[in-house]
């Protein structure tokens, strides 16, 4: 076998066999139709050869499309049964993994979100800043700055940037060139997270060295160390989540062929709505409704008493606590401990735990820290955009890379 194929991605014929459901024969068959690729085993494994992980995969994918399990398939997409396999991560009691490594340790260790880039995406390098030729939104800033509303937030920013980069770019893209693309969009869509204050922070952004930091001069916020690895933390624990809406909506798009930005605009729509990352902005309603830490008990059992749930509690795959909120509310406790929205989600916490309810989700873990760094409104959602932004890309070349196209089917219940 050649010693540049990474054999992990290769199987023998008894595993290729097994996952397919088929006998070796029919493997056999695949490899002679061109559906499957095939390599001679190292030496040191005699004359067995190798069939390549990703065609078995993409083969048994296709079966099932075919076989319409219905009765799976009617509770899938309700918190249900896997209906994609991936190597990009995965859910565990501890947090989200990003290829078997957990994102929770990464953040704790100081991994910065450049890495975790690289790490999801493949190897795919990430420049820590864009050369001038990268430097652009698809239309004048200007432009794209008359479009964002008065009252506009930073996510709106990356809306109207993805838009128009998906505009100018071609439709259509190679693996390859999608993967050289990742780096310079995700910095782009940062420094656009700018454009709800003007001009002068999207260019400051852009000749900012570091997504972290590139971020916080977007958002207007200090570049102390200590606020940059504080956001970088929150960058690193956002970047995936498996396959929640918007990331199953950017794999939809990218089964299609369509290009990353058109892939990215797709994920960021998903993620605008409130049972998604509009969740932070619930969040940031309750702060406003609890006003003063004194009050979070009596606004929590008020709540619970109406049978109201509390924003921001309580994650269904998390039943024991979601690490990474739990993760985040320590890092802006350490630093901002004064911070009024600090001490305020402090209280419900505490109030929330008393009544033996549920514990708070990464929502809260970010509009607590978006406070500690004395960030304004919408802040938060904007950081966990960002962050997506790497799994979100990782999971849409993992799709174009698989070459078919999702389509699930529909159970008719009408007349």
């Amino acid at each position: 076998m050649d010693s540049r194929i990474n054999e992990p991605e290769w199987v023998s014929a008894e595993s290729a066999a097994r996952t397919l459901g088929v006998k070796k024969e029919t493997l056999y068959a695949y490899v002679t139709r061109g559906l499957v690729r095939t390599v001679a085993a190292p030496r040191r494994r005699g004359r067995e050869r190798l069939y390549h992980q990703d065609d078995i995969l993409r083969l048994k994918t296709k079966s099932l499309a075919r076989a319409g399990h219905a009765a799976v398939a009617a509770g899938a997409l309700r918190w249900g049964q896997p209906v994609l396999e991936t190597r990009v991560g995965a859910i565990t009691d501890e947090g989200p993994s990003y290829r078997g490594q957990n994102a929770v340790r990464l953040a704790e260790t100081g991994v910065t979100f450049e890495d975790v880039c690289t790490l999801l995406w493949e190897g795919a390098a990430f420049l820590p800043e864009l050369d001038r030729a990268e430097r652009h939104f698809g239309a004048p800033a200007a432009q794209l700055r008359a479009l964002v509303r008065t009252e506009a937030e930073p996510f709106d920013g990356m809306m109207v940037t993805a838009a128009a980069l998906a505009v100018a770019e071609a439709r259509t893209e190679t693996h390859e060139l999608a993967r050289a693309r990742a780096a310079p969009l995700v910095r782009r869509l940062v420094a656009a997270c700018g454009l709800a204050r003007g001009i002068d922070p999207v260019t400051a952004s852009l000749e900012t060295r570091g997504t972290a930091r590139a971020l916080l001069v977007a958002l207007g916020g200090r570049t102390t160390k200590t606020s940059v690895a504080a956001m970088n933390e929150a960058l690193v624990l956002s970047a995936d989540h498996e396959l929640n809406a918007s990331t199953f909506a950017a794999r939809v798009a990218a089964s299609a062929e369509a290009s990353l930005s058109c892939a990215v605009l797709s994920a960021l729509a998903a993620l605008s709505g409130p049972l998604h990352g509009g969740a932070t902005a619930r969040v940031e309603a309750l702060v406003a409704e609890v006003e003063r830490p004194e009050r979070a008990t009596s606004v929590v059992a008020a709540r619970l008493d109406r049978g109201e749930s509390v924003a921001g509690f309580g994650h269904p795959l998390y039943p024991k606590g979601d690490p990474r909120g739990r993760r985040l509310i320590e890092v802006a406790r350490r630093i901002g401990p004064r911070h009024r929205t600090v001490k305020i989600l402090s209280s419900v916490i505490d109030a929330m735990d008393l009544g033996a309810r549920e514990p708070p989700t990464v929502d809260v873990g970010l509009v607590a820290l978006a406070s500690a760094l004395g960030l304004g409104r919408g802040a938060a959602l904007a950081i966990f955009a960002c962050g997506r932004l790497a799994g979100w890309i990782a999971h849409a070349l993992e799709q174009k890379r698989a070459g078919f196209l999702l389509r699930p089917r529909a159970r008719y219940v009408g007349p």
